[in-house]
């Protein structure tokens, strides 16, 4: 049994709009699988691969009412693949954040519902992840998170400290999952979490019941009777494992 990172879900006001900037940003598709649902993939995908996550944003009233603490951070290969990129995501709609960084190397930006972003410096680690470098979740404990991320996931754990922690695809392949030690992340507001798909799906309770023996907790948002279910890791970060719905 194990279980993958699959996709990462937005909240948005209008899934469409932000879907197709995603889509036009990461130079990837758009497709649906009902109302109020925009899937983003690059062309050709097929589910699920291990190479690519996936974006799917959702339709939800009030996104600034949904608590996450994640990003996404975007590679590029040169400075000035950098700078072409960010100048194009800000025709597209994006936005400059100010969100206390500084003087830093990379570019924090807000796709059109500001949802924030980062545009990183080239850095030879994510030379091969595609355009999602990784997937950034703030936190207290670093250590603490990729204990239980490590053995959520049968991903393998790069780097470990009391600041940081990076674990990647078993694979070799695709974004990487960093976890930043930043105080105070329990209160920064994103709209931003990980889907994770049971293989083979069948394995769903059973790869739950694993998830709240290490330490996960249930979450109600008032989902109702639906395939997937919510968790929380210790730190309460929200995610879902998927199942057959």
């Amino acid at each position: 049994m194990t279980l993958r990172l699959v996709q990462v879900n937005f909240k948005a006001r209008d899934d469409a709009a932000v879907g197709q900037f995603w889509a036009d940003a990461l130079g990837w598709g758009v497709s649906s699988e009902g109302p109020g649902v925009t899937n983003v993939e690059p062309v050709g995908f097929s589910w699920p691969d291990p190479t690519a996550l996936t974006v799917d944003v959702v339709s939800v009233p009030d996104p600034e009412t949904v608590k996450y603490r994640a990003h996404l951070d975007l590679a590029t290969t040169s400075k000035a693949h950098q700078a072409e990129l960010v100048e194009r995501l800000k025709d597209l709609g994006a936005t400059p954040a100010d969100i206390g960084q500084g003087d830093v190397p990379w570019t924090v930006l807000a796709d059109p519902e500001g949802n924030l972003f980062c545009v990183l410096e080239p850095r030879e680690i994510y030379r091969d992840t595609g355009p999602i470098a990784a997937v950034l979740v703030d936190c207290a404990d670093p250590r603490a998170l990729a204990r239980f991320w490590d053995e959520a996931l049968d991903w393998t754990l790069h780097e470990v400290s009391d600041d940081h922690a990076l674990l990647r695809s078993a694979q070799g392949v695709g974004p990487y999952l960093k976890f930043r030690r930043r105080p105070g992340a329990a209160n920064v507001r994103h709209r931003v979490h990980v889907d994770l798909l049971p293989f083979p799906v069948e394995d769903k309770d059973a790869e739950v019941a694993r998830l709240r023996a290490l330490g996960a907790t249930d979450v109600d948002l008032g989902q109702g009777d639906v395939p997937w279910t919510v968790l929380a890791d210790p730190e309460g970060n929200e995610f879902c494992v998927l199942g057959r719905g």
